[in-house]
């Protein structure tokens, strides 16, 4: 069984559909391997967990929004 693992930020339910139906898609594309093969996970990392240039993700959202 191929497992496909995605850590990422929190996203609406709409966006994690459509990551995993077209991470499957590529990865039978790739592989030949039937799509009911593969599992995905997508791990939800919180905007304080995640950190770019020393700053937290939380943080450049913030700095983003003013």
């Amino acid at each position: 069984m191929p497992v496909i693992s995605i850590e990422m930020h929190s996203t609406d339910t709409e966006t994690k559909k459509a990551l995993i139906k077209n991470l499957t898609k590529t990865a039978v594309d790739v592989t030949n391997i039937p799509a009911e093969k593969f599992t995905v996970f997508i791990n939800e990392l919180d905007s304080a967990n995640i950190g770019i240039g020393g700053l937290t993700l939380a943080e450049i959202k913030a700095a983003q929004a003013h």
